[in-house]
């Protein structure tokens, strides 16, 4: 029996749609293929964290002031040389010669001088006004030789005040690939500016489904390092907490809390602290051995505890770009039962700044950021629009233009140099390095 034309048209949609199903099953397997291309990638890229040997203990640092390099002292007022002999004025010209009478002088007996004639007397005064000359010049020299009197600082207070060496990190707009529990997420940024006298800190890191996660700091640099002034911090969807240092009233205050605790010295926030740590190894890294232990005070979001963090030592870390040779930083167990942990890698060959973080929560997942990017120090930004004055010369004070002479009266004498200190030894220009 022939078809009819509705069975056509059924067998037509029914090859249709049995195409479409293999096409749906060849995209569906490519799609898996390459999830499970990515997740070995991942996989096979993270790093995991083993457990470090952390070796016994042979040094425990506190938090403490940092050196300061101090102004040089104004330089000693120098010794006046020896005065020359006052210049005899020159006699008004004789009048054209005339015919005069002479009359000889009475004779008069030898009698001494008196006090008052002798004081008098244009001789004696040149002479008494050389000695006390000298005398002054002799005086002045001593003053001026003699260390730490009232008008010059002493030398040692010219040396810079003794405490642990400091030195901030370059600024730089710093890439990481991040990792959560092993799987590559989008990657990571910290931007890090510091002027020496202020500085910023943003972390940022993408989670999928959750959005962004973000801290900032915020402070300056005091003589106890970092200070930070504010913490922030962002948990994707969720409302900024806020930390804040009170410097006046000596507390930290949170917005997440209604309570409050004390502003130690020397405090940090929990990524201030990574840079404090980067800016005392910077500055003596030497000091920092296996063993070496330093505390920290380190504020959160609604609480404050001290931080042991201990040095490892010297490790391996893998990056796209290659190998690179970095000092490994842990954090101690705080207390008993405490198995939340911290790891820093700090890179000399990046200025001593952070090639990788990793932080492991009880529960066991890891959140990761490895360096990427070139292997070398960023270039850090002109970010106090001044021009560099550290290394320029000192300026010297113009040179001061002589009143024009009396060809006629001054020609043959030279004039006395000036014996006089400046008034205010403090306004000298002076080379201060910008610091720290």
């Amino acid at each position: 029996m022939p078809t009819s034309a509705t069975d056509r048209n059924a067998a037509t949609l029914s090859r249709r749609s049995h195409a479409w199903r293999w096409v749906a099953v060849f995209v569906l397997v490519t799609v898996l293929h390459w999830l499970a291309a990515q997740w070995f990638e991942r996989h096979h890229t993270a790093q995991p964290v083993t457990p470090a040997h952390v070796p016994v203990q042979v040094r425990l640092l506190k938090p403490e002031r940092i050196e300061q390099q101090a102004k040089p002292a104004a330089p000693a007022a120098k010794p006046a040389p020896n005065p020359a002999p006052p210049a005899h004025s020159k006699r008004a010209p004789s009048p054209p010669h005339t015919l005069q009478a002479l009359a000889l002088p009475e004779a008069h007996p030898k009698t001494a001088a008196a006090p008052e004639d002798a004081a008098s007397s244009p001789v004696a005064s040149d002479a008494s006004a050389s000695s006390a000359s000298a005398s002054g010049g002799a005086s002045g020299a001593a003053q001026a030789a003699a260390p730490g009197n009232g008008n010059t600082p002493s030398a040692q207070a010219a040396q810079a005040s003794h405490g642990v060496k400091f030195q901030v990190p370059p600024s730089g707009e710093l890439e990481y690939d991040t990792f959560f529990n092993g799987a590559r997420n989008a990657p990571g940024t910290i931007h890090w500016k510091s002027d020496g006298q202020h500085y910023e800190m943003v972390v940022s890191i993408p989670l999928p489904f959750v959005g962004a996660f973000s801290w900032t700091s915020r402070g300056h640099v005091d003589a106890f390092g970092l200070a930070p002034d504010q913490y922030i911090e962002k948990r994707g969807h969720r409302p900024e907490d806020f930390t804040v240092f009170n410097r006046n009233l000596k507390q930290i205050i949170f917005t997440r809390t209604p309570n409050s605790l004390a502003l130690p010295d020397g405090a940090q926030d929990r990524f201030s602290m990574v840079m404090q740590l980067a800016s005392l190894v910077r500055g003596d890294p030497d000091t920092y051995k296996p063993g070496v232990t330093r505390e920290f005070y380190v504020a959160d979001n609604d609480s404050g505890e001290t931080w042991p963090i201990t040095t490892i030592g010297d490790e391996t870390v893998s990056t796209d770009r290659g190998y690179v040779s970095a000092r490994h930083f842990m954090r101690l167990p705080r207390h008993d039962g405490d198995k939340r942990r911290i790891d820093v890698w700090l890179a000399p060959s990046l200025g001593w700044l952070p090639v990788r973080l990793v932080q492991t929560e009880p529960n066991g997942t890891e959140v990761e950021l490895l360096w990427h990017g070139a292997l070398s120090v960023p270039k850090a930004p002109d970010v106090s629009g001044a021009p560099d004055t550290s290394s320029a010369p000192t300026p010297s004070a113009p040179a001061q233009t002589p009143p024009p002479a009396d060809q006629s009266s001054e020609s043959s004498a030279p004039a006395a140099p000036s014996t006089a200190a400046p008034e205010n030894p403090a306004e000298l220009p002076a080379d201060a390095p910008l610091h720290p």
